[in-house]
């Protein structure tokens, strides 16, 4: 069975991968994440996943038997992908234009070895309650939202934020569990219960 190795430097899909009882190595997948012109928000999440797994592969370029997984999340609101907050206004922006309303949450996830590389991309909805301005400059305040797609993280304390979601929490949170453990069956990794 090949060697799972996940191309992230995520904790959160880190602890996803970890809860489905995968064993899995680390390794780094640096790429250019700036959105290319007139990119669907779907298109791009799956070019960055399918990216991240083919850099981790590269990495490993004198290891055959490896399987590499590779993950990326946008937040959708509109049609405008919301990256990582450059700055507090930009967060706290996000966080106006989120409360009181529906978002899209897109996560892609690929898996590659030496012969393929295969992807799914799930789309999630999440509602956000009305959040005032002083609870988006807390929130701001407690660092959580600096590195987070959309400027929150569902995980987290942002969770008193989010009224509902429809489809994949863990999707949400950055990595698909059920379509994950489908593709890496697919490569011949199995999950714990098989």
């Amino acid at each position: 069975m090949a060697q799972l190795y996940l191309a992230s430097s995520s904790p959160r899909r880190r602890e996803l991968l970890t809860q489905i009882g995968l064993p899995f190595h680390i390794v780094p997948a640096s790429i250019d994440e700036t959105p290319e012109s007139g990119e669907s928000a779907h298109a791009y999440v799956e070019r960055l996943a399918r990216g991240k797994a083919q850099a981790g592969l590269n990495f490993l370029a004198q290891r055959a038997d490896v399987c590499v997984l590779g993950a990326d999340t946008a937040v959708v609101l509109d049609g405008r992908i919301l990256g990582k907050p450059v700055d507090r206004d930009d967060a706290l922006a996000m966080l106006q234009a989120l409360s009181g309303r529906e978002h899209e949450v897109l996560t892609a996830v690929a898996v590659a070895d030496r012969d393929r590389c295969e992807a799914r991309v799930v789309s999630s909805r999440v509602v956000f309650r009305e959040v005032s301005v002083e609870e988006a400059e807390r929130y701001w305040e407690t660092g959580e939202p600096q590195d987070k797609a959309g400027g929150y993280a569902i995980q987290g304390l942002a969770a008193v934020f989010v009224s509902r979601v429809e489809g994949s929490y863990s999707a949400v949170v950055g990595l698909p569990l059920c379509e994950t453990s489908a593709l890496l069956a697919d490569f011949s990794i199995p999950s714990w219960q098989s």
